[in-house]
């Protein structure tokens, strides 16, 4: 039995479209991780950007349970000495949630030139309104 490997022209890419109101934020990422990655189709390969394109609206208006709002918090460094950087999550969901939702998504893929790919498929805003309407995304049920 021969190892199968899928080819360029015989992988599909759909674009999907997520509303993320109301959803909780960790169940909301690792089904975009899912769909960027293509595990759900038969010609996955773990070396292979088989996935699809995800665009995630509403990005402000999604939850998270138990005392994460005051309690998550994302760093970050400039590299200088004593240039540590802490933002609350409840911060990050007033000033820039589409970035909330991609370091989720970001924690779920492959750290490498495959997952640097990938991680460009997804296009997240904050309100209802995407300039991908010509792509025609198909509303992605859970």
């Amino acid at each position: 039995m021969k190892t199968y490997h899928p080819k360029k022209d015989e992988i599909q890419q759909k674009w999907w479209l997520i509303n993320a109101e109301g959803k909780i934020l960790g169940r909301l990422a690792t089904e975009i991780a899912v769909l960027l990655r293509g595990k759900k189709k038969p010609q996955f390969a773990p070396n292979v950007d088989t996935g699809d394109f995800v665009v995630v609206i509403n990005a402000e208006k999604i939850k998270v349970t138990g005392n994460k709002l005051e309690d998550k918090i994302y760093y970050s460094h400039s590299l200088y000495p004593g240039g540590l950087k802490e933002k609350k999550l409840k911060d990050m969901l007033e000033t820039k949630p589409e970035e909330v939702i991609r370091k989720a998504v970001w924690g779920m893929i492959p750290k490498n030139r495959l997952g640097r790919a990938i991680i460009k498929k997804l296009k997240v805003y904050r309100g209802p309104e995407h300039p991908h309407q010509a792509q025609n995304p198909e509303e992605y049920q859970f």
